[in-house]
């Protein structure tokens, strides 16, 4: 697959990086020569200095061929004229980085794909919207919807009281005959080796586990696993960033009782003004005394998205110290997801990633309609439409040459979830979840080109 990237940021560079590791055939554009060479130096790529809203620069990387063009600039207008002119010069498929939300939710009323733009994607607004997923599964460490819900994928530690430990996953299913859930993947404490389970496969103590479970089956999986769902309602975020004014703006909403800390003054009053729901405290979070006087302590999650890192990750650590349930931290870093875990952090947010699973999709094969990478883990998760060539229609799962290394994590028909297994029927239209690591990924796509 022929992919041109323009803009070499954070996003731009770490989408290509992935990208080049699937043997794709990339091409990134930026006016940044230090980006570039960077870029170059690390990644089998081609690389182009220029303005990639150059019509001449856009000819010179073969747009007319090419097969996506992904605009991830800091600039959103760029990455909508380049999108707009690649659609015009020939470019298959165009997605546009933006940080107006707006677009996104009126994007059906203005009618991008006709200006040639066939997706729009915002960091931002994805990253609120995990917040806020984890927020509504507070117990769980990562969450994924399937079809608004219709299956979810769950992610969390097995404590040593969870039913689960020391059981293999066929004695968890004879045990539980009617609970409705799939093991997708784990991830053995202390390690960085991911194995996707086998009816053989024990559950241990410390294990990060994901499962596939319909709406029904989260509140077992609740019990099984030693876990409880604690009501959030009491959230405090620091940082008045897009991503916590969104956040505050879209709890808030939802009846959640924020408090927001930012240490721009003028940013913290224009916040204030725009939710007057929202408590806007003008203060350097980083200071203990303050998150004592806005009694940290009674607060059920602490939200940390400043744009340091570091900061975010200690003042979540802070947090904890003080007894707060749920602490989620927003880094830049990829290397710091290996220690979430380890150092009592619940879940940490990376735009870069949540950008790159959602962009991701679209270099799939077959009819790839989601996707999200497992945090800390080697493995992806996929969701399939069924259609008319593909290898698994009318075919009983059991029956299907499925890889050792992947596994259907659920099935959702005319918008139920299924949890299916060997006897089930795949048919037409059937969107399939599955979940494999990197070797097995060609051949399940084969399935269902």
């Amino acid at each position: 697959m022929k992919i041109i990237i323009a803009g070499a940021g954070e996003v731009g560079f770490h989408l290509s990086k992935l990208l080049s590791f699937e043997s794709q055939d990339i091409t990134l554009i930026d006016t940044n020569r230090e980006s570039l060479i960077n870029a170059e130096t690390h990644l089998d790529i081609r690389v182009i200095k220029g303005d990639a809203t150059s019509i001449s620069i856009l000819k010179d990387a073969n747009v007319a061929d090419t097969d996506l063009v992904i605009g991830v600039t800091s600039s959103e207008t760029t990455n909508i004229t380049v999108c707009v002119l690649a659609k015009q010069l020939g470019a298959k498929r165009t997605i546009a980085r933006i940080s107006n939300t707006e677009f996104i939710e009126n994007k059906d009323e203005v009618g991008f794909t006709r200006f040639g733009i066939d997706e729009l994607i915002s960091p931002e607004s994805l990253a609120a919207n995990e917040i806020e997923l984890l927020l509504n599964q507070s117990a769980f460490n990562d969450t994924y919807q399937f079809e608004e819900g219709a299956l979810m994928m769950i992610g969390l530690s097995l404590s040593r009281t969870a039913s689960f430990v020391g059981k293999t996953v066929k004695e968890v299913g004879d045990m539980y005959p009617n609970l409705e859930y799939v093991p997708l993947a784990i991830q053995r404490y202390g390690t960085q080796y991911t194995l996707i389970p086998r009816g053989d496969t024990q559950f241990k103590e410390g294990d990060q586990v994901y499962f596939t479970t319909t709406k029904k089956g989260v509140d077992e999986i609740y019990k099984l696993t030693g876990k409880v769902r604690e009501e959030i309602r009491n959230v405090m975020i620091l940082g008045g960033s897009k991503i916590g004014y969104k956040t505050a703006n879209d709890l808030c909403k939802n009846s959640f009782h924020v408090k927001l800390i930012e240490n721009n003054k003028e940013k913290a009053f224009e916040i204030a003004d725009e939710i007057p729901s929202c408590l806007v405290i003008s203060g350097d979070g980083r200071n203990v005394d303050l998150l004592n006087e806005e009694s940290i302590q009674d607060m059920d999650a602490f939200i940390a998205v400043t744009g340091n890192s570091e900061t975010n990750i200690m003042s979540c650590l802070v947090a904890k110290s003080k007894g707060v349930r749920k602490a989620i931290a927003l880094v830049e870093n990829m290397d710091y997801f290996q220690l979430s875990h380890s150092i009592g952090i619940d879940t940490l947010i990376n735009k870069k990633l949540l950008a790159a699973n959602n962009i991701f999709r679209y270099v799939r094969k077959g009819e790839v309609v989601a996707m999200t990478k497992l945090n800390n883990m080697n493995a992806e998760i996929l969701e399939f439409v069924v259609t008319t060539s593909s290898e698994v229609k009318d075919q009983r799962i059991k029956n299907i040459d499925f890889p050792r290394s992947a596994v259907i994590g659920g099935v959702v028909r005319d918008g139920e979830g299924i949890i299916a297994l060997g006897d089930f029927k795949i048919q037409i239209g059937d969107r399939i979840v599955v979940c494999c690591l990197p070797q097995s990924i060609k051949k399940v796509e084969k399935l269902f080109v």
